[in-house]
């Protein structure tokens, strides 16, 4: 995939408010287009600082909340008050403070006793919407991993379902995950990923190369298979992430 556009933005906050711009413009052009909105958010202290300027009066006001449909990319099996849970991150700085009907937040069973159950349920919830994911956000690990999608690891060659679980992860918090799949993702109208910081520099600049020049490997770089198939795709960098990048 060679054609996509790569923004680079200063600072880390700059970044953040280039994705706020984003996230109200598919979130507008969505609702005006099919009458609703459908994202699936991330985790991540990036990802955080996003929901935190969304959750303020002058961004929150601007997005259509009655029409949109919240999911998300991965979810750790922990309860849903656990400090370490994605949902928890995502209500507490965004959802519960903004006019979101309860009924279109739909988060991930991470706490449900058989973890496969609740990735086909979340397939489910996702195949009703009809359609394929208005937006899904993104980070990426120092590794190369998105969403719970590991090196390695058997979540990243499915081919048909859109979410799996997967068994317990390299990083921290060591436990298994639930993940949508790279089908459920490519499917996507937009993608977009966040990286900031000067510790992936190496790591953007290793994956965003072979993206261009046609030369991945997602069994080892797992957000290389992250190409939407009719949608587009966006990287977002501060300076520091990408300080590494060519021409």
């Amino acid at each position: 995939m060679s054609n996509f556009p790569v923004v680079i933005e200063p600072t880390a906050q700059d970044v953040v408010h280039a994705a706020a711009e984003r996230f109200v413009a598919v979130a507008q052009q969505s609702v005006a287009a099919r009458g609703r909105f459908t994202v699936a958010l991330a985790g991540g202290s990036t990802p955080r600082a996003l929901y935190e300027l969304l959750a303020l009066y002058e961004w929150s006001e601007r997005v259509p909340w009655p029409q949109t449909h919240v999911f998300w990319g991965d979810e750790r099996a922990v309860a849903p008050d656990s400090k370490d849970s994605n949902n928890r991150m995502a209500r507490e700085t965004l959802l519960d403070q903004v006019g979101i009907p309860p009924q279109n937040i739909r988060p991930m069973r991470g706490d449900a006793e058989d973890l496969d159950d609740a990735a086909r349920d979340y397939e489910a919830q996702l195949r009703a919407m009809n359609g394929p994911l208005d937006l899904v956000l993104l980070g990426m690990g120092d590794d190369g991993h998105t969403a719970s999608l590991v090196p390695g690891y058997s979540a990243l060659r499915e081919t048909e379902r859109w979410c799996v679980a997967t068994g317990v992860s390299p990083t921290e918090p060591r436990v298994p995950r639930l993940t949508l799949t790279l089908p459920c993702i490519n499917a996507a109208r937009h993608v977009l990923v966040l990286v900031t910081g000067g510790s992936k520099a190496a790591r953007v600049a290793q994956v965003i190369s072979g993206l261009k020049n046609g030369v991945t490997d997602s069994e080892t770089l797992p957000i290389q298979g992250v190409q939407p198939r009719n949608g587009d795709l966006t990287w977002m960098l501060d300076a520091s992430a990408a300080r590494l990048l060519g021409d």
